[in-house]
Formats: structure tokens, sequence, C-alpha cells
């Protein structure tokens, strides 16, 4: 098993993690209620729970 000769330097470190980024994360909207959220993720508007346009579960009708 190869093992690292020479430590690393922290510049060189740093510099190979520059290109590692932090990105915004890909928003949809819904068709049936207009609200932005997160793509292939269900998500709630106004006691029911949305996914793929289709209400999946309802809590108002209890």
């Amino acid at each position: 098993m190869p093992n690292p000769k020479h430590r690393h330097s922290k510049a060189r470190r740093d510099k190979r993690r520059t290109h590692y980024k932090a990105e915004a994360p890909t928003t949809g909207v819904d068709q049936a209620t207009g609200e932005a959220h997160l793509l292939h993720r269900a998500h709630w508007s106004e006691d029911k729970l949305y996914y793929r346009g289709k209400v999946v579960i309802d809590k108002s009708a209890k």
C-alpha cells in the first residue's frame, strides 16, 4: 500500500480544496400550488403533502 513520503504543506492542501464549492440546491415550482421546492422531494402546502403535482397526504381531511 503506497504511503506519502513527504508531508504536503497547508498551502498545497488549501489550493486543492479551492475547487470544492457549495452550490445552491436546484429548485422547481409546483404546478398545483405555485410554490418553490426542492426537485424530487415532496413538500407541504396548506396541510397537504404534494409530490409531482399530486396530493399524497391530506391532513385537513381529518
